[in-house]
């Protein structure tokens, strides 16, 4: 039973993880925002199952991406709070990570919706 009330517990703390998210970066703001913009096109436009499943899996890929970014960023700053050259580096490549993503969202944004735009 303690399993069950472990798993209770883990589900909880993400649930509040990704709230806290939602409320305190500006980042997943903005990217929650385009979701629902692009969910709204996509039942506005119809959109196949398999673009959904693609819209799905982008929108959760972007999101969790900026939610490691922003621990990443979170535990650097707390680990070495003055600027450092090390640090920077690992904060971009992080947020580099989120760039390619977006990158690729766009793209599958793009061939999803520009078919059925024009």
């Amino acid at each position: 039973m303690s399993f069950i009330i472990n798993r209770i517990h883990s589900i909880r703390y993400a649930l509040k993880g990704a709230y806290l998210l939602l409320k305190t970066e500006a980042s997943i703001q903005t990217q929650f925002f385009i979701a629902v913009i692009t969910t709204i096109a996509g039942f506005y436009y119809h959109i196949s199952p398999t673009e959904w499943i693609l819209q799905i899996l982008t929108i959760a890929l972007i999101l969790s991406l900026e939610g490691v970014n922003t621990a990443i960023e979170k535990i650097a700053d707390f680990v070495h709070p003055e600027h450092h050259k090390k640090i920077g580096f690992i904060k971009d490549i992080a947020a580099g990570a989120v760039c390619i993503a977006a990158i690729a969202a766009v793209i599958i944004g793009c061939i999803i919706y520009i078919p059925k735009i024009f």
